[in-house]
């Protein structure tokens, strides 16, 4: 079982001088199920190299075990730290793709053609693929082979207004994951804000929040193991 984790190299929060980047616990959860699960990693990124942090993810209110787990392990950072160049990796050389959220997917995986691709093929060759948080964001220039988009018709979540609300970055990202999803005529639906909720609709995997990060990481492994990969 090989997983491709793709990561932001976004770290501006548009234009207000703060750093945003991926965050901590979408990473560092599924990163030890996969790995628990005897899967190969490669972590990717648009720019390659050391993807930026988002640093609210790694104040102490949002540290978890996993977290603490993954700055503290050799391994995985430097992993981290050599993700290789998105547009370097073979979809098909992949069972699965997984893609961590934080607002940085917002700015770039969100416009990136090599992304995209990346997921039509996955997909069109009877592979999953799973975004959790800001990254079903990363959907909205998916499509279907006749040209329609991706979400439509399909059951997805992805991270909330009303959520975006409680964090004031309403104003700020390039557009709500929410409002996107459903005026691409996704069918989507949401849990209560921060509570873990993950919907699977075929071969595709979306979670709500970072909360659903883990339990994604477990509806993949599971579809993984339906089908013998």
């Amino acid at each position: 079982m090989k997983v491709l984790i793709v990561l932001t190299s976004h770290d501006a929060l548009g234009d207000t001088g703060r750093k945003t980047g991926f965050w901590l616990e979408e990473l560092a959860a599924p990163y030890y199920r996969f790995l628990e699960a005897g899967a190969q990693l490669v972590l990717a990124s648009p720019e390659g190299g050391q993807p930026p942090l988002d640093p609210k993810s790694n104040e102490p209110r949002f540290q978890t075990d996993l977290t603490r787990r993954f700055e503290a392990d050799p391994e995985a950072t430097g992993a981290l730290a050599r993700t290789v160049r998105l547009d370097s990796v073979a979809a098909g050389d992949f069972d699965a793709v997984f893609y961590p959220g934080g607002h940085g997917p917002l700015w770039d995986l969100a416009d990136d053609p090599v992304s995209a691709r990346l997921i039509e093929t996955t997909l069109r060759s009877g592979r999953p693929v799973a975004l959790v948080c800001h990254a079903p964001g990363v959907l909205r220039h998916v499509v279907e082979e006749d040209g329609s988009p991706l979400v439509a018709g399909r059951r997805v979540t992805g991270f909330a207004n009303s959520e975006e609300e409680a964090v004031q970055l309403t104003d700020i990202v390039p557009f709500l994951v929410e409002d996107e999803l459903v005026g691409l005529g996704g069918v989507y639906s949401q849990a209560d804000d921060w509570q873990p909720y993950v919907l699977r609709d075929g071969l595709l995997i979306t979670g709500q929040n970072p909360a659903s990060s883990g339990p994604a990481a477990d509806a993949l492994v599971a579809l993984l193991k339906e089908g013998g990969a």
